[in-house]
């Protein structure tokens, strides 16, 4: 499982969705060795359809191809009715499509996507001191 960190921290995350990813054989041994990155990755809706782009899956150590992109753009698939859900949600507002982790469903690869807004300084600076607030706390109720 790839857990994109910086989305959380990043993004305010209000809806998620869970789509599949169109990759290769050997991009997905790649993801099961535990190998690759969210955090330059964002969704784009483009025509109606969902693309993971930045996202980097290194080559397959065993992989005897001659080229590979590891952060070329792979399609999402989801139904028709939640790409417009998601469209329709995103359009004319300040928000984005984040992917949140990459993760087997069996033997499928999919990826979880958060519709988020961006957080300012200090909004993120708030989050910390909550946080911090709340593992003392914790740390006082166990003693």
């Amino acid at each position: 499982m790839i857990i994109n960190k910086l989305a959380k921290r990043e993004y305010a995350i209000t809806d998620t969705y869970v789509a599949g990813v169109v990759l290769t054989g050997a991009e997905v041994k790649s993801l099961r060795g535990g190998r690759g990155s969210l955090r330059d990755g964002y969704v784009k809706l483009i025509n109606g359809e969902l693309y993971l782009v930045g996202a980097d899956l290194p080559q397959y150590s065993h992989y005897s191809g001659k080229e590979y992109d590891a952060k070329r753009s792979r399609k999402l698939l989801m139904k028709a009715k939640e790409i417009l859900k998601i469209q329709q949600q995103i359009e004319g507002k300040p928000l984005t499509l984040v992917p949140l982790r990459l993760f087997f469903q069996g033997r499928w690869v999919k990826c979880e996507i958060g519709i988020g807004k961006g957080k300012k300084e200090w909004e993120k600076r708030e989050d910390i001191k909550k946080r911090d607030v709340d593992r003392e706390m914790a740390k006082a109720m166990k003693n």
